[in-house]
């Protein structure tokens, strides 16, 4: 649970000329709304609840008669009802004078991570004349923004991160040049060992892939698919972790490398259009010292490079996605592929940039990096692979 200033909030709700902020989780369909308003040993809770924070005055809650303390964790006067009838009467009257309330809504369903008010209780809220728009901004600034503790923590990972792909490249190395066998697989054992051995955690093993597999964006390594690494082979790892220590922040990056002495110019010359069109995507992301920002325009920069050099088909998912203690989190996506994401890139948050090229049965290249917002400056906040590692160098 993330701890939030209910004045903070309501300041940000009559900036925004809405009339106040609407929660409701059933079974925890709105992880949103848990993450920010629950803990997660907050007991049972079956039943529907609701949590209305207005731009001014006391927030509510809506609770089930049998689960009294569903939100003991935040404050607010308490309502109760037990029959179906009751609460649609008391959200009326919680509701009453309303004209315009953010929720966790995207219009047109758009923006999947933000659409979790179901249509039924939508059209209710509509019912009694009041406008529903998307808690998109606000959902940014209360629940992945991160402190300074917390970009430390991403920083230390993102270090050993870097230091895995060194070593990574190092092991495939002197295999090669020792005659020994690796593949994809034993080489994901090495490197989730090495994360382990210096504190890290990770949501799901490293994506370790070579030449059609590296062109499968989510291939995942296992004993029966793993392919042999050879010289002549180009090498994809794409790996994301955290410290162990609650409410650490991920990190997460991709590099490429080529297992012989030097790169033949074709498969540099494609690798140099992911390098180039991922720096068209930071340059975007810095202009937010000067005007606000968008998630879609990143992307659509990045996209437009390379569509321009003829690879725009092969580019098959967004640019990049929102990072805090989950690695794929609920802030600004850069994309405007998969969804157009309309969410401004604001003060104290990460996200990853992350085209690619993926020539399908070939060949596929990626270049990831993590970018952070400060107050009026976007910076990369660990190195930047510029051209592909010749591994046996």
């Amino acid at each position: 649970m993330k701890e939030i200033l209910i004045d903070v909030i309501q300041s940000e709700l009559r900036n925004m000329g809405v009339d106040g902020w609407l929660f409701s989780s059933f079974r925890g369909n709105d992880p949103i709304a848990e993450m920010l308003l629950r803990k997660e040993e907050g007991g049972l809770a079956t039943r529907r609840w609701f949590y209305f924070i207005p731009s001014k005055g006391e927030p509510i809650k809506l609770l089930h008669n049998i689960e009294p303390h569903s939100l003991k964790d935040v404050e607010g006067k308490e309502i109760f009802y037990s029959r179906y009838d009751e609460w649609m009467d008391e959200l009326s009257k919680i509701l009453k004078g309303v004209r315009k309330i953010c929720a966790q809504y995207s219009k047109d369903g758009v923006i999947p991570a933000l659409s979790r008010l179901d249509l039924g209780l939508g059209e209710f809220i509509r019912s009694l004349d009041i406008e529903i728009v998307s808690s998109s901004d606000l959902v940014a600034k209360f629940l992945v923004t991160l402190s300074e503790k917390q970009f430390e923590s991403h920083l230390r990972s993102l270090k050993v991160l870097e230091d895995s792909i060194s070593y990574g490249f190092s092991l495939v190395k002197e295999a090669i040049l020792n005659k020994h066998s690796i593949n994809e697989f034993s080489l994901d054992e090495k490197l989730l060992s090495f994360l382990e051995d210096n504190g890290l955690i990770t949501s799901a093993i490293p994506i370790v892939a070579v030449n059609e597999n590296a062109a499968d964006p989510h291939f995942e390594p296992s004993k029966e698919n793993a392919k042999e690494i050879k010289e002549g082979d180009l090498l994809l790892i794409d790996i994301w972790a955290k410290e162990k220590e609650a409410d650490s922040i991920y990190a997460d990056i991709t590099w490429c490398g080529y297992v012989g002495k030097s790169v033949p110019a074709e498969i540099e010359n494609i690798f140099d259009i992911v390098v180039k069109a991922r720096d068209k995507g930071f340059e975007v992301a810095k202009e937010c010292s000067k005007r606000e920002v968008f998630g879609y325009e990143v992307d659509r920069a990045v996209r437009n490079y390379i569509t321009e050099r003829g690879y725009g088909e092969y580019f098959t998912h967004r640019t990049g996605h929102s990072i805090y203690t989950e690695d794929h989190a609920d802030g600004a996506n850069m994309d405007d592929f998969e969804t157009k994401d309309t969410r401004k890139l604001i003060p104290h948050t990460l996200f990853s940039i992350e085209p690619g090229i993926y020539l399908k049965g070939k060949i596929g290249f990626r270049s990831e990096i993590n970018v952070f917002i400060k107050e009026k400056e976007a910076i990369v906040t660990g190195k930047k692979q510029e051209a592909l590692i010749p591994i046996l160098k």
